[in-house]
């Protein structure tokens, strides 16, 4: 048997994951087996799988890909999508540091603390976040300072109150700062008013002030003692203020799109009929759904029970789509942001501890929906990019063509110059017909627009 170490797990020395066999296992170090040992025995363990807060795992008997080390090894539960808070909406992250808040609470009842509190340690699973690492946890000793506070700040409070006060597309400072968002930065970047905010100006600006001081000097640490009563106070002032954060939705592009469309009632209950109907053909296990807006077909997919990523480009689409998620108690649908001219890169140590989008791909079925015109007259993508991309990352794609007469394209070229010749339906088929197979094609009634199921070669 051969093991793979994932790329994303060297920083822990307390453990790693890797995959054998095509399955995802944890190695628990011994240098870790005190806190292991504890978490599975006090009762935390059990609490947290059991409020869905904490992601179960198994215990196995495999070899240890590195024996010298080696207390356990554990098999967790697979999360289907590996997702990324920069690609979160407002209320997805808002969420997880709620979660990680409330797990935080659960620790100390059980003699633990959590000693990371990374966003990358969160995933959503069946619809909710939930932590994924195992090794997070540490036995708590009266005194000891919260170790993870400043992180806690960095990769939740800090985001959440630029996207609340300053401006929502500020939570892609994640993508640049893989460590968090410094709180340096985010002071300099808050509005003036929000140092009249206590849990703001005492997380945020203090916290940073705080941080450059002790910087710029050595300080020992040891001296600070935390009781346990001021170190759940201090844990629920940040729950305080990430309850606090809001995001009103206001008016964007492409959330009310359906409510700006030029499909009759007839054309879009014949396009979600034939949508199913190719869907139904394919019959994939995964669905990935390319400019999905607010979910409307992703849901399509989501309620035959088929796990479905809905992207968007839009960040008040997705909120919207999440929000519903929530409300409708949705297991099979993750929305998330998306900007697919410039998807989520590899990042990390060597490019490689937080993977690609396409590398997160291929998907049995993508849906490319009402997307097409905007690619390639909004961004200059031409056909032949555009399939041999959508050919890279599903073994199958669902695709809507939407000829130049169509209303919706006319209103992009009113801006611009026409230099798109090669728009047509004849050019689309031939570029698309060197990565697919086109299977069939369907002319959506009380329209112009064509859906096509393809196949890739």
């Amino acid at each position: 048997m051969t093991s793979r170490v994932d790329s994303g797990s060297f920083r822990d020395p307390n453990g790693f994951v890797f995959w054998q066999d095509g399955s995802l296992y944890r190695q628990v170090n011994t240098s870790y087996e005190d806190n292991y040992e504890h978490l599975m025995e006090s009762g935390l363990y059990e609490v947290l799988v059991t409020r869905g807060l904490l992601v179960p795992h198994e215990e196995v008997n495999i070899q240890f890909p590195q024996p010298q080390l080696a207390h356990k090894v554990i098999r967790p539960e697979l999360i289907p999508f590996i997702s990324y808070p920069y690609e979160w909406c407002f209320s997805q992250l808002k969420d997880a540091a709620l979660t990680t808040l409330e797990i935080q609470k659960a620790c100390l009842d059980f003699g633990m603390s959590l000693k990371d509190c990374s966003a990358y340690n969160v995933q959503f699973r069946k619809g909710k976040p939930v932590l994924i690492d195992t090794l997070s946890f540490e036995r708590y000793h009266e005194g000891q300072p919260w170790v993870a506070y400043r992180q806690f700040c960095q990769h939740f409070l800090a985001p959440l109150a630029l996207m609340s006060h300053k401006d929502i597309r500020l939570n892609q400072l994640l993508r640049v700062y893989i460590d968090g968002i410094p709180l340096d930065l985010t002071s300099s970047l808050l509005p003036v008013h929000t140092r009249l905010t206590f849990s703001l100006l005492s997380h945020i600006h203090l916290h940073a002030r705080s941080q450059k001081r002790f910087a710029e000097k050595t300080v020992d640490m040891k001296r600070y003692k935390l009781s346990r009563v001021s170190f759940l106070g201090i844990v629920n002032s940040l729950e305080s203020a990430i309850r606090k954060q809001k995001w009103q939705l206001g008016s964007t592009g492409w959330a009310n799109y359906y409510q700006d469309t030029n499909y009759s009632l007839d054309a879009l209950a014949h396009k979600r009929q034939t949508v199913a109907e190719f869907i139904d053909r394919i019959d994939p296990s995964s669905v990935w759904d390319l400019g999905a807006n607010v979910g409307m077909f992703s849901r399509i997919a989501s309620d035959k029970g088929i796990p479905t990523v809905s992207f968007d480009i839009d960040p008040a689409s997705v909120e919207i789509n999440y929000r519903e998620c929530v409300k409708r108690k949705e297991i099979n649908i993750l929305p998330l942001v998306l900007d697919l001219t410039n998807p989520s890169p590899g990042s990390g140590w060597g490019s490689e501890e937080r993977m690609s989008f396409t590398e997160r791909g291929p998907v049995d079925c993508v849906l490319v929906l009402a997307l097409v015109h905007h690619l390639a007259i909004s961004n200059n993508v031409p056909f032949n990019r555009m399939a041999e991309f959508l050919g890279s990352i599903g073994r199958s794609i669902v695709i809507e063509f939407i000829p130049k007469s169509d209303s919706q394209v006319q209103r992009l070229l009113r801006t611009r110059e026409d230099v798109f010749l090669d728009y047509t339906r004849q050019c689309f088929e031939s570029e698309f017909e060197k990565y697919f197979k086109i299977e069939s094609s369907v002319g959506i009634r009380d329209s112009q627009r064509i859906l096509y199921l393809m196949r890739r070669r």
